[in-house]
């Protein structure tokens, strides 16, 4: 037993003051005269013997009774562990994904969380509280209350084991302090499983809340499936989770104006089709009806004017199978002939591509060289009667292996990089079966470390790239190659065309490193930002002689339909949506950890950690002995005779 206030404990010297009073009685005793002396003699004899006990109980009481008084007003404490006087440090990781929406018995799971921490932490006992985008260090519950009450959403999780780690990061260096971690949270299913140290330096405290169901609807993706002149048709991905619905209301909004309503019926995945006009811009917004999680209701997409690609063709051979490839519906396309090139037109292109040329001359090479480092693509296709001089100083500006020799054999293009950004949206499966190209004469490379893109049998190049240029080690006139006839001139060509100029998307995803292309020149110090009603930012970019390059990941943190203004003049319209990761309500097992550091609750949890460094007062028990102690010596007082 330990004391609040030891001091207190030397006023158990002054119970002396009642031992004395008792043993020395200063009180003088009157003679009485009576006839029968001896009646008397035994009189007082009985007397005295009774009030020396009565006097003695009485003592006894009273010393107990002022000793209780003293040790309650030195407050006696008593602790369940040997921990009373060590420090304890508590960190608290709060789950606020979007899957924490999901209801519980007595709301939200999240809104659950808070009013637990609220209810049962003292508010003044310092912690340390961390959310997937919030830090509240050193800090207590008083101080961040409205900021817990307010506490929104995140888009992005912290993975599990990232969590841990700062947590414990969180804690200080001080080795004999208990450091309680908390980790609250539905545990969702992920990629990685949860990871904890196996040491006796952390106590763990897992509490994973459940919801009441974990049905859940939501709107997957959005696409164009079909188009046409006058029409889009537009695709609408559904994924249900939970029992099958016979009726799930599906709307298309523009501008908040409803446009459109459809119903399906869905068991796991269902597709709902609204046809709009094409070639108009179009802000739009698809909406469900759900009452489970929220956030993956509403997919947001626009749809603007298209911008033209623009493709300068540098001639010195046969171009007709560019123009069928870069059509003026996406590209404008330009044919000049070497000899009659105005050089002052190429910075405002954004894919040119050398069509057979022979010779290169310096002036064309510093162009290109400018051109591609403002950010624009170029694309070579050698003559079959190259010059090795100028190409190679043309190569090596690009950081491109150089031409060795000419190779006059026969060779079948067999080596398709299926992975590669090009190609990697144009082949369901691997194709094994190919009808391949193939070329009578090629150009070998002085090395074949950079990014191939087509192989011949061989494994020598036919098509590499660095960054934005592309090069081909063959001519592709139908005199060398068959590969104008191939099926993979198409996506090859067209691809790096469209990769010229990242047009916007109908919709982008939160979270995810997103890079887009303006079209558009900046003057001097001028600036891009994103601009909706509820936010307005500066995202990373990059600024070019014909465009600007965006790029945005973390921000913007919430979903909507953005402006891409220039000051106050509207460029155009950028869509960004969450990451449709939460909606699955798959959740973790947690057999594999410990059953003594799993809650079902917040408040069981913070009672474990109470109930082991608590301090029992005993204080009010000795308030309590001495009200006892007290009618004990009442009692003894009025009928002890």
């Amino acid at each position: 037993m330990q004391f609040k206030n030891p001091e207190i404990l030397y006023a158990l010297l002054l119970l002396v003051i009642p031992i004395i009073v008792h043993l020395f009685q200063f009180r003088r005793f009157e003679k009485v005269a009576f006839t029968n002396v001896q009646f008397l003699k035994d009189i007082a004899l009985q007397t005295r013997k009774s009030s020396q006990l009565k006097k003695w109980l009485t003592l006894f009481t009273r010393l107990l009774l002022l000793a209780c008084v003293i040790i309650a007003f030195a407050q006696p404490f008593q602790s369940a562990k040997e921990t009373f006087s060590t420090k304890s440090e508590t960190v608290i990781y709060l789950d606020n994904s979007f899957s924490m929406q999901a209801k519980g018995s007595n709301g939200t799971l999240l809104n659950t969380a808070i009013q637990d921490l609220i209810e049962h932490i003292d508010e003044n006992e310092k912690l340390h509280i961390f959310t997937n985008n919030h830090n509240f260090p050193n800090t207590n519950i008083k101080a961040i209350k409205d900021d817990l009450i307010q506490l929104s959403y995140s888009p992005n999780q912290l993975d599990y084991n990232a969590a841990i780690l700062k947590g414990e990061k969180a804690f200080s260096k001080d080795k004999g302090s208990i450091k309680n971690f908390i980790l609250i949270s539905d545990f969702q299913q992920k990629e990685s499983d949860l990871k904890l140290k196996n040491n006796e330096v952390f106590n763990y405290r897992l509490v994973q809340l459940q919801p009441q169901t974990s049905n859940n609807i939501s709107v997957d993706s959005l696409y164009i499936s079909k188009a046409n002149v006058d029409n889009l048709e537009l695709t609408v991905a559904l994924s249900n989770q939970g029992n099958p619905i016979e009726s799930v209301s599906v709307s298309l909004f523009e501008d908040e104006q409803l446009i459109a309503k459809s119903a399906v019926a869905i068991v796991d995945k269902a597709e709902s089709i609204f046809t709009i006009p094409n070639n108009e811009a179009f802000r739009g917004k698809i909406s469900i009806d759900d009452t489970n999680l929220n956030y993956d209701n509403t997919l947001y997409f626009n749809l603007d004017t298209k911008a033209l690609i623009k493709v300068l063709v540098i001639n010195e051979s046969n171009a007709d199978f560019l123009k069928k490839l870069y059509t003026n519906d996406e590209f404008e396309l330009v044919i000049a002939n070497v000899n009659e090139l105005n050089y002052n037109t190429i910075s405002d292109q954004n894919l040119i591509v050398l069509n057979g040329l022979k010779n290169i001359s310096n002036a064309l090479i510093t162009a290109l060289n400018s051109f591609s480092m403002n950010g624009g693509s170029v694309l070579i296709i050698p003559s079959d009667e190259s010059n090795f001089d100028t190409y190679n100083e043309l190569l090596r500006v690009f950081n491109l292996p150089n031409f060795t020799s000419k190779t006059t054999i026969e060779k079948h293009i067999t080596t398709i990089n299926f992975s590669h950004p090009l190609l990697a949206d144009v082949f369901e499966k691997t194709v094994s079966n190919f009808q391949y190209p193939k070329v009578n004469s090629f150009y070998n490379l002085a090395n074949t470390s950079h990014s191939n893109i087509l192989s011949f049998e061989d494994q020598s190049v036919f098509l590499t790239h660095t960054d934005n240029v592309y090069l081909f080690t063959a001519a592709l006139d139908e005199q060398n190659s068959n590969f104008k006839n191939s099926p993979l001139i198409v996506p090859v060509l067209y691809n790096i065309g469209k990769h010229s100029l990242k047009l916007p998307r109908l919709y982008y995803t939160i979270g995810i490193k997103n890079t887009i292309d303006i079209n558009t020149i900046l003057k001097q110090d001028d600036i891009l930002k994103l601009d909706n009603s509820d936010v307005s930012f500066i995202p990373m970019q990059k600024t070019f002689s014909n465009k600007v390059e965006l790029t945005t990941d973390e921000v913007p943190s919430v979903s909507g339909i953005f402006e891409v203004k220039n000051k106050d003049h509207t460029l155009q319209y950028l869509s960004y949506n969450y990451d449709r990761n939460e909606s699955r309500l798959h959740y973790m097992n947690l057999s594999q950890v410990p059953e003594q550091i799993k809650n079902s609750s917040v408040a069981s949890a913070l009672d474990v950690i109470k109930s082991s460094t608590n301090i029992h007062e005993l204080w009010k028990w000795f308030v309590i002995f001495a009200l006892a102690f007290l009618i004990i010596e009442m009692l003894i007082l009025k009928y002890f005779k």
